[in-house]
């Protein structure tokens, strides 16, 4: 069924799985997701080719006509997939080798996102999910995996358990360069200005 709505990824485990399989981290004891004073964050929300707890696997492009239309302004930012709770902004999301990379900034002048950031600064909570429409997939009926090869993303969000466990705000020392010096709301508010 192609046309499936999909929230609630990090909440909606299979029968018979425990809400603690999700816990083990896949990074080291004592790297805690990096996000600087200002809320910005980044990691990936997805993964290519990689099954989840779901036993769905995100296929390379699967998100680029839908990044093409909406753009990362236009998919929401949200706590646990709740509509009712948007937490910020993103500001890039863009698919590389890898999977969906994604660039996001908590509003901390909403009162969840400045509990968000206590949070995620302390290692409590690092994890990210989507929230889609399929649009294209095929079932492998020998291995019974869902291979999702065209989504419309709706939304990514903060969670508690993402159902991809490896789907998680960077960790600090991953190499990828500071936040936290200004550098990318200043990248970000040029490209902003340069779309007017």
């Amino acid at each position: 069924m192609p046309n499936a709505l999909h929230f609630g990824r990090s909440a909606s485990l299979p029968a018979g799985r425990s809400t603690r399989a999700p816990v083990q981290k896949s990074r080291g004891a004592g790297a805690a997701p990096r996000i600087d004073a200002q809320g910005y964050f980044d990691g990936y929300a997805s993964l290519f080719g990689v099954a989840d707890l779901g036993r769905d696997v995100v296929m390379p492009g699967a998100f680029r006509a839908s990044l093409a239309q909406r753009t990362a302004i236009g998919v929401k930012q949200l706590w646990q997939h709740d509509p009712r709770n948007p937490v910020g902004e993103w500001l890039e999301i863009a698919e590389d080798q890898r999977g969906l990379r994604v660039l996001g900034r908590l509003d901390l002048e909403l009162p969840k996102a400045r509990e968000l950031h206590r949070l995620i600064t302390r290692g409590s909570v690092d994890g990210l999910s989507i929230g889609f429409k399929a649009e294209s997939e095929k079932r492998d009926l020998e291995t019974g995996l869902r291979r999702l090869e065209k989504l419309d993303l709706w939304e990514i969000s903060i969670v508690t358990f993402p159902l991809l466990p490896q789907a998680r705000i960077a960790p600090r020392g991953d190499g990828r360069g500071p936040l936290g010096s200004g550098a990318h709301a200043a990248a970000f508010s040029r490209r902003r200005m340069a779309q007017f």
